[in-house]
């Protein structure tokens, strides 16, 4: 791609990454990604706001070309797909300053050897004077590390918005052209790097509110020309209100397991409760992180192995309780052959969650009418809880 302008002065930079299927060797990236720059030119300095992920520097240097001083290079963020290219550009701009937080200076200097001397922190709030184009930087702590900022520009009335409202997602367009084409990616991206800290994205969505924000340009995926869409999505995905929803991660090694799980999805469904299940032999985990967004009850299927839960819904649980998601209900369901201690086991391994539980169900072996009866039990606790909590409407 080549350089693209925002408005006058105002260019994206950066490299569109079709193939890439997995972040940080753990998140899945069924969509691809980008790494989003923005070059700021003033009347008397030019910024460069982030950079790239290192394998797509000769992109980024062919975008540069033709420009002949870079002053300030804004990092927002340490995380090398945002810092990795700091140097490189360093090197090629030697009057190049680096500003950033103060958290974020020692992470530049230790993970990616930058320079100390060429690196300069900026208070919350602080501006630089580009002439006739200011950059304020404004702190966000843990959005998604604790070094975090992002970057306004108010002549132009645009938001460097760094982690905070982007999508993994590649595409050829700069501006989002379909909301609802965007709107998964940007879910699935918040429930895999921005859930654990929704309450402290709270606090920072009322610290931004009152800026009247034309272009919200994040660090991945394509750029907003209508904020509301994406900032009303966060409002609703931080908020502190589940919905109607139970989320059912499974797996099953000889039947007995997904027996249970199909008797207790038909029995939610049949008490007007949503589900979404997912097969943890073959699910990817980034659909489950989604749907934990807004589930009111988690409910874990599991055999025994040995005499304890399988080791896929082990990860699932131990990624489950990370992620932080505003859950209020939990359960376990499954079957053993001699021994189990598969609920106390993932009740130790979500109990950051803080969950309420409700009523296991563990059998022996294969499910009888008497296990069957259990699960309807169960489904009748859980939609007690969902009642109570005012999600579910009365029957009455």
């Amino acid at each position: 791609m080549k350089r693209r302008p925002i408005t006058q002065g105002v260019s994206w930079l950066g490299a569109v990454d079709w193939g890439r299927r997995l972040f940080d060797a753990l998140i899945p990236l069924p969509d691809g990604t980008s790494y989003n720059a923005y070059l700021v030119e003033g009347a008397a300095k030019t910024a460069l706001i982030d950079t790239v992920d290192p394998p797509f520097e000769a992109e980024l240097f062919a975008q540069l070309d033709g420009v002949e001083r870079i002053d300030y290079l804004v990092a927002n963020h340490a995380e090398q797909d945002h810092a990795g290219s700091v140097g490189a550009v360093l090197d090629r701009f030697p009057e190049a300053v680096v500003l950033c937080t103060p958290k974020c200076k020692p992470m530049l200097v230790d993970e990616l050897h930058i320079d100390a001397g060429r690196v300069r922190t900026v208070k919350d709030g602080e501006t630089v004077d580009l002439g006739g184009r200011t950059l304020e930087f404004i702190h966000l702590p843990w959005v998604h590390w604790p070094e975090t900022m992002v970057t306004w520009l108010p002549e132009d009335t645009l938001l460097f918005s760094c982690d905070l409202f982007g999508s993994h997602l590649a595409q050829s367009e700069l501006f989002v052209q379909d909301e609802g084409r965007v709107y998964e990616p940007a879910k699935r991206y918040y429930a895999e790097i921005m859930m654990p800290f929704r309450k402290l994205i709270q606090k920072h969505l009322e610290k931004l509110a009152g800026r009247e924000v034309s272009v919200i340009c994040p660090s991945h995926g394509p750029l907003h020309r209508r904020p509301a869409f994406i900032v009303d999505a966060y409002r609703d995905w931080t908020s502190d209100t589940p919905r109607n929803l139970v989320a059912i991660p499974w797996i099953s090694m000889h039947d007995s397991t997904r027996q249970m799980v199909d008797h207790l999805t038909a029995a939610l469904a049949e008490r007007g409760i949503a589900v979404e299940r997912f097969d943890l032999a073959q699910t990817d985990i980034g659909r489950l992180a989604e749907a934990l967004v807004d589930a009111a009850t988690l409910v874990i299927g599991t055999p025994t192995v040995m005499t304890g839960a399988h080791p896929n819904v082990v990860y699932a649980a131990y990624l489950a309780n990370a992620l932080r998601p505003k859950a209020r209900f939990g359960s376990v369901i499954g079957s053993y052959g001699w021994a189990t201690r598969a609920v106390d086991q993932v009740a130790d391994l979500v109990k950051g969650l803080k969950l309420e539980l409700v009523a296991p169900v563990m059998i022996k072996g294969a499910p009888r009418a008497a296990d069957f009866a259990a699960l309807d039990a169960l489904a009748d606790g859980i939609a007690a809880k969902h009642r109570d909590a005012g999600l579910l409407p009365d029957p009455k």
